[in-house]
Parts: structure tokens; sequence; C-alpha cells
């Protein structure tokens, strides 16, 4: 039962994922730049693979099939962290800092997602360690960030940053009936916010 609602919950996540992928080129294409479009592709792809990661290792009845989908959700965190720097360095911070987190995040991502495909059964506390580091990452650029962004757009960052983390002690608390179901509606709540800020905050910047 709790696995089936486990599938659920990212099965929704996946669907709305897509509806925002496309509502995230649709827009970038019709009021943004092409850095826009560029980066909230990449960022609508991250949350679209990373529920459907999720959705189909939930789902799966064999056991070799669920290992693998385990390896590729665990993957995804990584995906979906890089993917959602992806918008706030290129547009928000831009210029030499922009790409320099950019870069940085992204190959940090790479080697956690090496890390996964090797250890994927082990280190679970590491792991989640590890993405909430790459998670906060940000805070090193926090002046020009607040520079940039509108005070509601900052609120809702944090609020993604928030739910995010605090939906990692329902990840990593197995005695919790639901936990991991749990676990997934803070994802999904972390998510929203990061995908309010883009949409409302991010897009009306420009790249200059």
């Amino acid at each position: 039962m709790e696995e089936r609602l486990n599938a659920v919950t990212h099965g929704t996540g996946t669907i709305l994922a897509i509806a925002g992928l496309i509502a995230l080129t649709v827009k970038a294409y019709q009021s943004g730049s092409i850095w826009h479009l560029l980066s909230f592709s990449v960022y609508g792809a991250s949350l679209v693979l990373l529920f459907l990661a999720s959705t189909l290792y939930h789902s799966a009845v064999n056991e070799k099939l669920k290992y693998i989908f385990k390896v590729f959700d665990h993957a995804a965190i990584y995906l979906l962290i890089a993917g959602t720097y992806t918008p706030f360095t290129l547009i928000v911070l831009h210029g030499n800092l922009g790409w320099t987190i950019f870069g940085a995040v992204w190959a940090l991502a790479c080697i956690g997602i090496v890390f996964q495909l090797f250890f994927a059964r082990r280190f679970k506390l590491l792991s989640t360690i590890c993405y909430l580091i790459l998670g906060w990452f940000m805070v090193i650029a926090i002046k020009p960030l607040v520079a940039a962004l509108p005070t509601a757009g900052l609120v809702w960052v944090i609020a993604g940053g928030i739910l995010y983390t605090v939906g990692t002690i329902f990840y990593l608390a197995r005695r919790i009936p639901y936990s991991h179901a749990i676990w997934h509606l803070f994802v999904l709540a972390g998510s929203a916010s990061f995908f309010i800020t883009v949409l409302c905050y991010v897009l009306p910047i420009r790249v200059i």
C-alpha cells in the first residue's frame, strides 16, 4: 500500500512536471531570450526526469528493474538540483559568477551521479548530506541573488529550500508510517515553490 502511494504521489508529480515544462518553454519563447528558453528547458526537463524516475522506481515489481530505476531515481535528484540552479545562474546571476556556479554545480552533480551508479544501495545518509550541501551551495552568492530577485521571489526560493530540507527528515526516518510518501509531498511542495519563482520572478529578468 505504501509503495503504491509513493508511486501515485510522484506519478502526479510527473504529470504536473510535464505541464510545467510546456508552460516554461512556451513562456520563455514568448517573453524571454534564448537564455530563458535554454535554461527553462533544462530546468523543466530535470523536473520531469526526477518525478518520472521516482514513479518508475516505486511502480516496478521486477527486482532487477526496481534496482535500475532506483539508481535512476537517486541520480535524478542531482539532475534536479543542477537543473534548478540553471535559470538562477544563467539569468539571475549571469556573468562570470553565474557561469562559475553553473559549472561547479553541474560538475559536482555529475560526480554525484557517478557515485550513485556504484553505491546506490549504500551510504544513504551521506548521499542525503551531499544533496543538501549541493542544494544550499547557492548561499555563497546570496548578496547578488538578493539584489537581483524581488523579495517575493526570494521568499519562494527560501521556502522551497526549507521544504526540501525538512522533507529529508522523513526520507531518512523509515520508522514513521508512510514516511517516504510524506517525503514525496515535501518534494512536490518544494518543486512548486521553485517553479513559481522561475516562472513569475526569473522570467521578467533581462539578460544583458
